[in-house]
């Protein structure tokens, strides 16, 4: 199951000013709070900040849950990125694209008010799912994955969504998208669990302070992960590269089905206008979730 991609704001379309700014941005620089404390050059970390396990969670310690400056993984509001690449869904390797917005809009599951992402997964031109997905970072800058929400699409119409799972409900729990001191040779971590649709997919830190250049720019002190789920051995690993300061570039399969490759090619701050659009279409996704997938996702209070 593939996790959500992110990326860093940015106060204009891709332009030059734009790239520019990408530049700074991804130069390891932060817009302060615990996560910049971390000090993630090159992966690294001071040996005092524990690595946190799902034992960790609490809502009792998201006291500004939804400022996600985590410097691997920040979600500014506004921000809309685009990932494309190729992907394999049954007809072989089709182009295949990934629009991830962060809204404005919050969501309270599990005792913690999450933030709202919205997702466009595109393939050959087609909208396969839009995914609502809900994201926190707790009080040591660790970010975590608290549900998702994703529709899937067959010509057009809204055909399910069997793979919706929600931190509290169902045995399901939160996991980790991202630690607040990611680096090598630290274990492995979980990054949700739903035993309902066998979700449980775990993630390892392999490399750190490589460099990496997609079609927006190149980067330094990339960071590499290692994702599977042990549910779906078919489905291979994925290894995805993380730029400070700016989140996900790129996505690679290793083995696998769908093969799915995608790179980060564009990210820009939405409007005012805009943004409203993404709010009112995201929130049509909140309401129709509670009659596509009332005994899971009918059992959580409406996004705001």
């Amino acid at each position: 199951m593939m996790r959500a991609l992110r990326a860093c704001l940015v106060m204009a379309a891709p332009t030059l000013a734009a790239i520019a700014a990408i530049s700074a941005c991804g130069s390891g620089s932060s817009s302060g709070g615990q996560a910049s404390s971390s000090g993630a050059a090159a992966g690294t970390a001071p040996p005092a900040i524990r690595q946190a396990t799902l034992r960790d969670f609490d809502p009792r310690r998201f006291t500004h849950s939804t400022r996600v400056d985590n410097e691997w993984s920040p979600l500014p509001p506004g921000t809309e990125f685009v990932f494309e690449g190729r992907s394999n869904r049954g007809r072989g390797r089709l182009p295949h694209r990934v629009v991830t917005t962060v809204t404005d809009l919050t969501k309270v599951i599990d005792g913690v008010r999450t933030v709202v992402l919205w997702d466009r997964d595109i393939n050959a031109g087609r909208l396969l799912e839009g995914e609502l997905a809900f994201q926190a970072q707790d009080d040591d800058g660790n970010v975590w994955n608290l549900g998702e929400y994703p529709e899937e699409y067959d010509g057009g119409r809204v055909d399910g969504a069997p793979d919706t799972w929600i931190a509290g409900v169902a045995g399901a729990r939160a996991g980790i998208v991202m630690r607040a001191a990611p680096r090598p040779g630290t274990s492995s971590y979980l990054q949700g669990w739903a035993p309902t649709i066998e979700f449980r997919d775990r993630a390892t830190v392999l490399r750190a302070g490589l460099r990496d250049c997609v079609p927006l720019r190149c980067f330094r002190n990339v960071l590499v992960t290692d994702e599977t789920n042990p549910a779906e051995p078919a489905d291979g690993h994925q290894r995805k590269f993380y730029a400070p300061g700016v989140g996900t570039i790129r996505a690679k399969p290793v083995g696998g089905r769908e093969e799915e490759v995608l790179v980060l090619i564009g990210v820009r701050h939405l409007s005012a206008r805009e943004l409203a659009d993404v709010r009112r279409r995201a929130l049509v996704l909140d309401r129709r979730g509670y009659s596509v997938s009332p005994r899971v996702y009918g059992r959580t209070p409406r996004a705001r």
